[in-house]
């Protein structure tokens, strides 16, 4: 299940750059919650909050839970943007979920039986194209990892997104094709070089007197 974050926020008024730089300057974030054919939700943040969620990383597949006014919205983060300078969080933009309204994650995928695949055990390497695949899912079901079984993989295998083994009821973004995941890729062969001895040079004839050459004897 995607992991569900709560976030304390405070409602603001008034819309418009004026605004948001008044709000920046009371030590806090602008916000916005937008979506699911309501009126946009105008708020302000906590600046601690919003850069403890950026560096934990993946905040764009987690669920929120906005509360502001007694009330929750259940939310993605969508944007945020920063100050070319001091680098500091100047607006967040999150997309509230309408009920049933399935959202748009990156799902890790896992590798089993790498060690015991044929392909692995003949020198091969595991060449991983996608080690995420961004699917549609219903928010309470999003899975933790895709899983692939690499027991009887050979060299020259490609891993599909068919060779999952169980998709857990979620939509890849890509459609209409069985994309490759991974591959097993022959073993690198290095040539060895040779490299040629250098050619010693002739020696040069001794001279005689007046800068000829000696006559050879």
């Amino acid at each position: 299940m995607v992991q569900t974050i709560r976030i304390e926020a405070e409602a603001r008024e008034l819309a418009g750059k004026g605004a948001a730089r008044a709000t920046r300057r009371t030590g806090r974030v602008p916000a916005v919650i937008y979506g699911a054919k309501q009126e946009a939700t105008l708020l302000s943040l906590d600046p601690r909050d919003v850069m403890k969620e950026l560096h934990k990383g993946g905040w764009q597949s987690h669920l929120y839970e906005v509360a502001v006014n007694g009330t929750t919205e259940r939310c993605l983060m969508r944007d945020v943007q920063f100050h070319p300078v001091k680098d500091i969080p100047l607006h967040v933009d999150f997309q509230r979920l309408a009920p049933g309204q399935l959202i748009r994650v990156k799902v890790p995928v896992v590798f089993l039986n790498e060690e015991s695949a044929p392909g692995i055990k003949e020198g091969g390497v595991l060449n991983v194209v996608r080690r995420e695949v961004e699917v549609l899912s219903d928010p309470d079901q999003v899975p933790d990892q895709f899983e692939i079984d690499m027991g009887a993989a050979a060299i020259g295998d490609s891993l599909r997104w068919s060779n999952v083994a169980d998709v857990k009821g979620t939509q890849p973004v890509i459609v209409g094709r069985d994309f490759v995941v991974a591959t097993i890729a022959p073993p690198t062969v290095e040539e060895e070089v040779v490299v040629a001895a250098p050619v010693a040079a002739a020696p040069a004839p001794a001279k005689g007197k007046g800068g000829k050459a000696a006559p050879k004897k």
